[in-house]
């Protein structure tokens, strides 16, 4: 049976207005939850590419969502520009996670199709139609995510047109009151949702703590725990290690993982 949260704080670095439905599951486990956002979040420095796919909507096989995000500023631009929304009942969609699809289904749209494990890595593998001649709108982050699964859709004979529509960046400075609990050790668990929230943690955290040894040797007694494998595969890249990953893909599983690592934990300590 798993153990509750009791007495442990819990480090959240998601983006400051994405916090809260990760807090929730967090403390109605009983744990102490810190927020330090390590992401802004922001349009793309032009709408042009983005704005110019959407007017040739129909023309678009598949649509293409991997994060609430991108499913916000997608529907946000549709709006801005008067596109009629039935446009899209032409179109087959397909999203990356629960959250995405909820995000979606918030919209009035329902997914054609989502994949079963939850992670873009499997979304071609398990496409429900044959790829060659698709046409395909991806809108994504600017900075240029998801490079892999664009190379899969290429190599399969799809037309992939990707454009950015939001973008990630690091703030300019760490939360004072979290870096002061990381600093007087008082964390337990530190929470990572995406690569990027690994990389932007490093960088806001390293030339406080003076140089990344320094910052692993602080989180030496910290568990380091992960929503799915690139984000894992980060934290061992810019951390060392990563301690808890997450089974099912979500906030919802990473929060059960907690759970499980506890359980074990105290298991382990008591024995």
């Amino acid at each position: 049976m798993s153990l509750s949260l009791n007495n442990q704080t819990v480090l959240v670095t998601r983006a400051a207005k994405q916090a809260q439905t990760f807090r929730t599951l967090l403390e109605n486990q009983g744990a102490h939850v810190i927020e330090m956002a390590v992401l802004e979040i922001q349009p793309p420095s032009s709408w042009e590419l983005l704005d110019q796919a959407i007017r040739k909507l129909s023309s678009f096989d598949w649509l293409i969502l991997t994060s609430a995000n991108g499913v916000n500023f997608f529907f946000q631009r549709l709006d801005e520009l008067k596109i009629d929304r039935a446009l899209l009942n032409q179109l087959n969609i397909a999203v990356v996670g629960k959250k995405t699809a909820k995000v979606l289904e918030k919209q009035g749209v329902h997914p054609t199709f989502i994949p079963p494990d939850f992670v873009a890595d499997s979304l071609v593998a398990s496409f429900p139609e044959t790829l060659s001649q698709q046409k395909i709108l991806f809108p994504r982050v600017e900075s240029g995510g998801r490079e892999v699964l664009i190379q899969e859709f290429q190599q399969n004979q799809a037309d992939v047109i990707a454009v950015p529509a939001y973008q990630s960046s690091c703030p300019e400075k760490a939360d004072p009151a979290a870096v002061k609990a990381l600093q007087a050790q008082q964390v337990d668990i530190i929470t990572f949702a995406s690569s990027k929230t690994v990389q932007f943690f490093c960088q806001l955290l390293t030339p406080i703590f003076g140089s990344k040894v320094n910052l692993k040797q602080a989180l030496a007694r910290v568990a380091i725990a992960s929503i799915g494998p690139q984000t894992s595969q980060a934290c061992r890249n810019w951390l060392g290690r990563c301690d808890i990953e997450a089974q099912e893909y979500t906030l919802e599983g990473l929060t059960q993982a907690l759970l499980d690592y506890r359980s074990h934990y105290s298991v382990d300590n008591s024995s």
